[in-house]
């Protein structure tokens, strides 16, 4: 295993969790979805938004640094810490419940992007 690799993708996953969680936060405080303008303005002018754009803009140059530098085939399993980021999430920031059985399927999946990354 590549320890830079895994740190990278580490915080690129990190970032694109951020992002959604960004995002989530700004589609809860627009009344509907719609794509007329001054739905469209809310968007653009809300802090959580701005905020989406900037961890979305940092998760993609950030993967594409690893794509130039890393095997696609060790690099792309490991966007699958984004699972175990967005369960934080849903527990912390959303106060969703997490059930046992999404911790085992959490864990399934990155013990198969460890797999899919050894040599």
């Amino acid at each position: 295993m590549n320890w830079n690799l895994l740190l990278l993708s580490l915080l690129q996953s990190f970032l694109l969790a951020c992002g959604n969680v960004s995002l989530k936060l700004a589609m809860l405080k627009v009344p509907s979805f719609k794509w007329e303008w001054s739905v469209l303005k809310l968007y653009l002018l809300d802090y959580w938004f701005i905020f989406t754009g900037l961890f979305f803009g940092a998760a993609t140059i950030l993967w594409m640094y690893i794509l130039k530098n890393f095997p696609f085939s060790a690099s792309y399993p490991l966007t699958s810490f984004a699972y175990v980021f967005g369960l934080i999430a849903a527990m912390i920031v959303f106060h969703e419940p997490v059930h046992f059985d999404k911790w085992i399927g959490v864990a399934l999946v990155i013990a198969g992007a460890f797999l899919l990354t050894r040599k």
